[in-house]
């Protein structure tokens, strides 16, 4: 699957949402400058990868989350009951971080440890 542009743009807006930050706040975090950090949002401008790096940490996601070439939350499939008032989406959303995690570790030939 081939990502555009703008489609990134709107998955980085959609992080930095999720995240709380404003796009002067994110610049910030990332080291980039807010109008450059508007154009890449717009669409207008591609990001570099280690501005879509410094966007990631700064909003707690990981680089295939806001470029849309994860393919893990493709092949996930889960069932879980929520409790304690936990809401499914953000259960969701912590299991696919922790499968993106582990299957970077395989992609590198990093052993997990227990």
């Amino acid at each position: 699957m081939v990502v555009t542009t703008t489609q990134v743009g709107t998955l980085i807006d959609r992080a930095r949402m999720a995240a709380g930050l404003s796009q002067r706040s994110l610049a910030d975090a990332a080291r980039i400058s807010q109008p450059t950090l508007s154009r890449i949002i717009s669409g207008d401008r591609t990001a570099k990868l280690p501005e879509i790096v410094a966007i990631a940490w700064a909003t707690g996601h990981t680089v295939a989350q806001l470029t849309g070439t994860s393919t893990v939350a493709d092949r996930v499939q889960c069932a879980a009951r929520a409790t304690n008032d936990s809401g499914m989406e953000a259960m969701r959303q912590a299991l696919l971080h922790f499968l993106e995690v582990d299957d970077y570790l395989d992609e590198q030939a990093i052993p997990a440890t227990i």
